[in-house]
């Protein structure tokens, strides 16, 4: 019977095997009906595996029924595009709908399994053979985590953010006699050559991310230097400004605090705060740390006196738009500590537009502010119209400032009564000039006829007599490091008439070295 049914079964194996051109060796392997069967299961195992491979299904798109909109569809995204362990109906859909049978779940997480399981291993052989670089990342991290938490354990404040600047100048300016001038400005010992320094120390702190509480700490010693500016306003730096405290004695510089009212409004009220802590634009971006004072002023130097004192302000600004309204009450001479609200003042109203690289603001302000003669309730009106445009780009083309300021003093017991001052400046600055990170820079305005007001010295310089004098200054400024800089400068003011020396009407030339140190 046995020999029977092999030879029935004869020719169906050998009509098998013909497709696969089977040798004899293979046919006589076969013992059996059982073989024959598991071969021909092995067959079509085969076979669904090469037409799984044509239609293998590698992006949720090629699903007829699945759509972006599903709920499922980030999900079903993952498992057949990052995975591949999901493949749909043989028509190309997916049946998202249908139930689900135990057995068919079982499936697709065994095949899931599997390819995260080959996931797995690859993440564990890189891991293995870069086990020595993350080595070193992990010492790495760890060491940052060890800084940071000595940082945070030695961190004076949660609220509030320390900088500073330092400043080194070295230099010398031209006729600059030694003289003991009357009036309030007192003894001026100007050398030809100083070494003067200046730090300033800012404490800003925020309790509520979008307030300012602002304590700025300064010293310096270029109070009788040739660069300190008492006999000689012109000659004054814009990094010597000097607190009545005198020379390497640190004073409170800043004190006030800004915040917000509503979406447009901002509020400031300081104990000491200058007039421009107080406005919402600045109209110049000639910098602040250029070299004469007198060019920080954006051409209009009495209206923007840069008063320092007790203050309030209050400015709107909205899509560009500012209006700006201060008041400033300077704290007096050193002689006369009893100075507050209502004299030495300053009120001023700007109204400005800032765009994205040019602006321009006009102002008006009233003084009662005090002359080199020793006077008080000197009236003085000024204007000021000032802007600025920059490149979008640094090139050859730089930025421009430029301003006009008029003022007009009331006075009958000083001998400026009636004089109308004006001033005006026009300042260049080159960004990544000659190499990326300096800068050049150069200015030019009036030294002459202008009014100086409470902010700049506490006198009203009367240069009656001197003319249309110009003042011009050029600097470069070398970055040497992210925090370090060197300034080489020169400055010319022609015919400067200094303050308490008769016709010393004479050209002053000026040339300095600035170190700057940020931190």
């Amino acid at each position: 019977m046995k020999l029977f049914r092999q030879l029935l079964l004869a020719p169906a194996v050998l009509g098998l095997l013909a497709p696969v051109a089977a040798t004899a060796n293979e046919t006589t392997s076969l013992n059996g009906a059982a073989a024959i069967n598991d071969y021909m299961q092995q067959q079509e195992i085969d076979e669904l595996k090469a037409w799984r491979s044509e239609k293998q299904v590698t992006s949720v798109n090629q699903f007829g029924d699945v759509r972006p909109t599903d709920w499922a569809y980030q999900a079903l995204s993952n498992l057949v595009e990052k995975y591949g362990c999901v493949a749909g109906y043989p028509n190309g859909s997916f049946k998202g709908g249908s139930a689900l049978t135990r057995y068919e779940a079982a499936a697709l997480l065994n095949a899931c399994l599997d390819r995260v399981t080959e996931v797995t291993d690859e993440i564990k052989r890189l891991m293995g053979e870069f086990e020595k670089e993350l080595t070193v990342l992990k010492g790495r991290v760890d060491g940052l985590d060890a800084a940071v938490g000595e940082l945070v354990a030695t961190q004076f404040s949660t609220t509030t953010k320390l900088t500073g600047v330092a400043t080194f100048v070295l230099g010398g300016v031209s006729n600059t006699p030694d003289f003991d001038p009357p009036g309030p400005v007192g003894p001026q010992s100007q050398g030809n050559v100083t070494f003067n320094y200046d730090v300033r120390l800012n404490l800003d702190t925020s309790f509520t991310g979008k307030d300012l509480l602002r304590t700025t700490l300064r010293a310096g010693n270029f109070g009788n230097s040739v660069f300190g500016g008492a006999g000689d306003p012109n000659t004054l730096l814009e990094t010597a400004f000097q607190e009545e405290a005198g020379a390497d004695l640190l004073s409170i510089n800043r004190l006030f605090y800004q915040f917000p009212i509503g979406e447009n409004f901002t509020a400031t009220v300081g104990a000491k705060v200058r007039q421009d802590d107080m406005l919402a634009m600045w109209p110049s971006v000639y910098p602040a740390d250029s070299i004469l004072d007198l060019f920080t002023y954006a051409g209009a130097r009495t209206a923007y006196d840069l008063n320092l004192g007790a203050g309030v302000g209050l400015w709107y600004e909205k899509d560009g738009f500012s209006i700006s309204a201060n008041y400033v009450s300077a704290e007096g001479s050193a002689d006369d500590s009893s100075i507050g609200v209502g004299e030495d003042l300053t009120a001023s109203l700007q109204i400005g537009y800032a765009a994205k690289n040019w602006g321009a603001a006009f102002v008006y302000s009233y003084e009662n502010a005090f002359s080199y003669y020793g006077d008080r309730g000197l009236d003085v009106n000024s204007l000021g119209l000032s802007g600025y445009w920059q490149p979008s780009q640094s090139g050859w083309v730089p930025s421009i400032s430029a301003g006009f300021g008029y003022a007009s003093l009331d006075d009958d017991q000083v001998p400026a009564d009636g004089f109308d001052g004006w001033s005006w400046m026009v300042g260049l600055q080159w960004s990544d000039a000659f190499m990326k990170g300096n800068a050049l820079g150069m200015a030019i305005g009036s030294a002459g006829e202008t009014a100086l007001g409470v902010g700049t010295g506490g006198v009203w310089r009367d240069t009656a007599g001197a003319g249309d004098t110009l003042a011009y200054e050029l600097w470069y400024k070398f970055q040497v490091t992210d925090n370090i800089s060197v300034t080489p400068a020169i400055f010319w003011i022609q015919n400067d008439s200094v303050v308490g020396i008769p016709n010393s009407g004479d050209d002053s030339v000026g040339a300095l070295v600035k170190t700057t140190f940020k931190f």
